[in-house]
């Protein structure tokens, strides 16, 4: 079989990445699509790879996996859906866009939705899979133990934590918190490790970055995947983020902003000034353990990292009993956003 990996945003390389893998191990052919603005970024350049749309036509492939929310409809193979995020309060998490054949889902919460959808729409199908990102959290929770521990003695902190808001400009606690981090700061058995979302609005990196070379105990962290991070962190501060899920997830304590689930089960305010207060008291007393084993379970249950693997069987057998589709039925105003946007990706 055949297989692209599509990527037009750099966070699509850790997503995709445990896919990779096991498409080698099962001897599948496969290209990496690179749209030409993170091409520099590819971690994989010695592997298949182009940022040729018309290569992709010509490859003929039979699956297509995109954890973004549009792939080009007139490329053959079974779309895919695999997302980006876990973050099922974000708007347009559950629109159906009728770019995908096949929506491979994180864990219960997901899966009931989109079966939901699919009684109404009719034109796709529904697999809960399990997230291939989260893959290193069943087979290697630890792997990044020395460097935390490296990073703990050169600072000479006790705690990491880690701030990691999104990028949407109605939901970013990024203009709020600068200060607030500032004064964090001056708590030096804190080390506080930035990282940013890449489409984050450039002048608030450029005002973190400069808070940064200005603390000792504050780093600016720009490697694209933000995983070995989360796992080496005591305790994350966001906002209305999928990262939230992620960090959730390894059963650690969270702290957010004004986020907009309609349920919360982890710390949040609507107080910027209080980060100082939230973030002592959650140290000292983490509260939300009961609530997070709800998560875990609604959210992304599968602790055995073997996501990857469920995906790419899961397409596998679909395409036993049915055709690689040839077309999708799509609208004009769909068809003329999917080339707008592969014209300036």
């Amino acid at each position: 079989m055949k297989f692209i990996l599509f990527c037009l945003n750099n966070y699509a390389f850790s997503i995709l990445e445990p896919i990779s893998v096991i498409l080698q191990e099962k001897k599948h052919d496969y290209i990496w699509y690179v749209a030409p603005k993170i091409s520099n970024d590819l971690p994989f350049k010695t592997e298949n790879h182009t940022t040729s749309i018309s290569k992709l036509k010509a490859y003929k492939s039979d699956v297509i996996f995109a954890p973004g929310n549009e792939v080009p409809y007139f490329l053959r193979g079974l779309k895919t859906q695999i997302f980006h995020g876990l973050a099922g309060e974000k708007k347009g998490h559950f629109r159906i866009r009728h770019y995908f054949d096949l929506y491979l889902t994180q864990g219960p919460y997901f899966t009931e939705t989109f079966n939901h959808l699919k009684t109404i729409h009719k034109d796709f199908d529904v697999i809960e899979t399990g997230w291939p990102k989260l893959d290193v959290y069943g087979q290697n929770k630890t792997a990044h133990n020395s460097y935390k521990d490296q990073l703990l003695k050169l600072y000479k902190a006790k705690k990491i934590i880690l701030y990691a808001p999104t990028f949407s400009p109605k939901l970013t606690s990024a203009p709020f918190l600068l200060d607030e981090l500032k004064s964090l700061a001056t708590h030096k058995e804190y080390l506080i490790l930035l990282k940013f979302h890449p489409l984050m609005n450039e002048e608030w990196v450029k005002n973190y970055k400069d808070l940064a070379k200005n603390t000792d105990n504050i780093v600016f962290q720009s490697e694209n995947d933000i995983t070995k991070f989360l796992l080496i962190s005591d305790l994350l501060v966001s906002d209305t983020s999928s990262v939230i899920y992620e960090f959730i997830l390894l059963d650690k304590p969270v702290i957010t902003f004004n986020n907009i689930s309609g349920t919360i089960k982890w710390e949040n305010s609507n107080d910027y000034t209080k980060l100082n207060e939230l973030v002592e008291t959650t140290i000292i007393n983490d509260s939300f353990q009961k609530n997070r084993a709800e998560i875990i379970a609604a959210y992304h249950p599968y602790d055995d990292g073997k996501s990857a693997l469920r995906m790419v069987e899961a397409v596998e057998h679909y395409l036993k009993d049915k055709k690689v589709p040839e077309k999708r039925k799509i609208s004009t105003f769909r068809k003329l956003k999917t080339h707008y946007k592969l014209a300036f990706s």
